[in-house]
């Protein structure tokens, strides 16, 4: 897994909205970049929802929020648009950003799916936090934010 104090890896994703993302294209902000396992699971709406009430809060502060999963960008857009995200949730459909990252993992069913990591990463590209092994029901995107408020006053 790439860890703090490392350059984050550049990639190329395709967004819930269509667009194509790359990282490299957020230098100069704040970039919360979580990885959730699979859409329309009850954990990753929570922490979905939970991110979407908190945006307007990491907005003011500069960051961007961006969600990857493994999933088809279809599954992704059906999910923002049935929960109202305002924030892109990006496709890594054959695991590779997520492999890049040191989170891709199997699941017992044999399909391969993102580990539940967030990467907090500075204007200049470098992670500063990496957040894993959180629970949905733990605050996740709360603690983000607070990481990302003393960030923001550097």
């Amino acid at each position: 897994m790439v860890g703090e104090g490392e350059i984050a890896p550049d990639f190329e994703a395709i967004a819930h909205t269509g667009e194509r993302v790359r990282l490299s294209q957020y230098r100069g902000k704040i970039v919360v970049l979580y990885f959730y396992p699979r859409a329309m699971t009850s954990g990753c709406t929570r922490e979905g929802i939970r991110f979407n009430e908190l945006l307007d809060e990491f907005e003011r502060h500069g960051v961007i929020v961006l969600g990857m999963s493994t999933d088809p960008p279809e599954k992704n857009r059906k999910f923002a648009e049935k929960y109202g995200f305002r924030f892109l949730l990006l496709s890594d459909p054959e695991g590779e950003v997520a492999s890049l990252y040191g989170v891709l993992r199997e699941t017992r069913s044999g399909r391969k799916s993102a580990a539940r990591t967030t990467f907090i990463i500075d204007r200049d590209g470098r992670i500063v936090k990496v957040l894993k092994n959180i629970r949905p029901a733990e605050k996740h995107a709360d603690l983000a934010l607070e990481i990302v408020k003393s960030l923001s006053q550097a």
